[in-house]
């Protein structure tokens, strides 16, 4: 296992290697809120495009500090009873698009998307357990976005957003996770730095798999992404925003690009909630791979 790690860890080291000569005089800018997200109305790209939503990457090798073997919830019924010997290493890509269902609604001015992300946690090198999938997060969402041009502390607040949010692991009893949000959303730029402001409302769910999920995970997310040179850095900080039992997580990436397409993509996370199973759960995480879509 060790030698297969280090091998990968190798061969993107010397992709680097190869290309980085070639892109140091080179200096591409953080893509703006109006591109990613169509805001001008006088070029609009039309619906049915799929791009990329989230960050798209594949990390070759994640080693956590406390592999979650044996998940529990506050609902006895969703509580895991048989121990699995999960390996600290293991396997992480996300993969995430986004399409325009409807465009220049709401006066005139608004987009309707739909948005889904997937995320893989995968015991590969796990013989053990064949080799399987610990846990696989589903993500659709639906998003009506409305452009704005107003100044908020040196920054332009470029669009708001509010979305409904389902995100499940598709799993059976005892192991089955999943909640529904409404998501509000504030996206502003400053230079090279973009801020998505994120509060959430979670809704009821008569059938609650995770009853404190808020309580560790949060009621919101900030995330900023900063570009200096051939350097990208993002962060996604969650938290409870409460003063009694103030959780949540911080998940820290750093992007160097191997060529146009292609970066080398360390992740550091720690906290709770890295994925559904694990949203009572408590660990710290790194992750080094490759990134082929960012912000």
């Amino acid at each position: 296992m060790i030698k297969t790690i280090l091998s990968a860890i190798i061969l993107l080291l010397l992709c680097f290697q190869l290309n980085a000569q070639e892109l140091i005089k080179k200096h591409t800018p953080l893509k703006s809120i109006t591109t990613v997200w169509d805001l001008d109305k006088a070029n609009k790209q039309g619906t049915f495009k799929i791009t990329a939503y989230k960050p798209i990457y594949f990390a070759a090798s994640r080693w956590s500090d406390s592999p979650n073997r044996l998940p529990y919830s506050e609902n006895a019924d969703y509580t895991v009873t048989d121990e699995i010997d999960y390996n600290s290493f293991e396997m992480k890509f996300q993969l995430s698009f986004k399409t325009k269902l409807a465009e220049s609604i709401l006066f005139g001015e608004g987009d309707l998307w739909v948005g889904y992300t997937q995320i893989a946690h995968w015991q590969i090198y796990n013989t053990d357990i064949s080799r399987a999938f610990r846990e696989l997060n589903y993500e659709p969402e639906l998003i009506l976005t409305y452009p704005l041009n107003l100044s908020f502390a040196g920054f332009t607040i470029k669009m708001a957003s509010v979305s409904f949010n389902h995100q499940s692991n598709g799993r059976d009893l005892p192991r089955s996770r999943s909640w529904n949000r409404v998501m509000f959303n504030i996206a502003m730029e400053r230079k090279n730095l973009t801020v998505f402001v994120k509060p959430w409302i979670r809704l009821p769910d008569a059938e609650d798999e995770n009853p404190l999920i808020t309580s560790y995970v949060g009621n919101g997310s900030v995330t900023a992404i900063y570009k200096l040179r051939k350097h990208t850095f993002y962060a996604i900080a969650t938290n409870s925003f409460s003063f009694k039992d103030n959780r949540g997580s911080l998940q820290f990436n750093y992007l160097y690009p191997i060529n146009d397409n292609l970066n080398l993509h360390a992740q550091f996370f720690t906290g709770y909630g890295e994925t559904l199973i694990d949203y009572n759960h408590y660990q710290n995480t790194i992750g080094l791979g490759v990134s082929f879509s960012t912000w």
